[in-house]
């Protein structure tokens, strides 16, 4: 059963940054954009790229390695060359941690 887990605290990640986080074995992108937290897996499903390493546009990762971009706020694919999206978790703020559900 999925639960809410501390990933890391709000101060870790200023608005605009991307880090990595290990929850549960699972190793997770996590995005702050304009102050709103988003957590998707961050191997790209291309060729396995690290997405917390790529450049961030809006809402769109881009992986460091192929171009392959997706959506932070889904998961989705947003263009070639990956062949789908990836896992997107759904993320809440409680005090100044930042908990991600797994």
């Amino acid at each position: 059963m999925a639960e809410f887990i501390k990933a890391l605290a709000t101060t870790d990640l200023p608005a605009g940054k991307t880090t990595a986080v290990e929850v549960n074995g699972k190793k997770i992108a996590v995005f702050n954009i304009d102050g709103t937290f988003y957590a998707i897996d961050d191997t790209c499903t291309h060729r396995g790229g690290s997405l917390s390493e790529g450049e961030v546009d809006g809402t769109v990762v881009t992986c460091p390695l192929h171009g392959a971009e997706f959506d932070v706020t889904n998961g989705q694919t947003r263009g070639p060359p990956a062949p789908r999206g990836v896992t997107s978790y759904e993320v809440k703020v409680e005090g100044s941690d930042v908990m991600v559900k797994v």
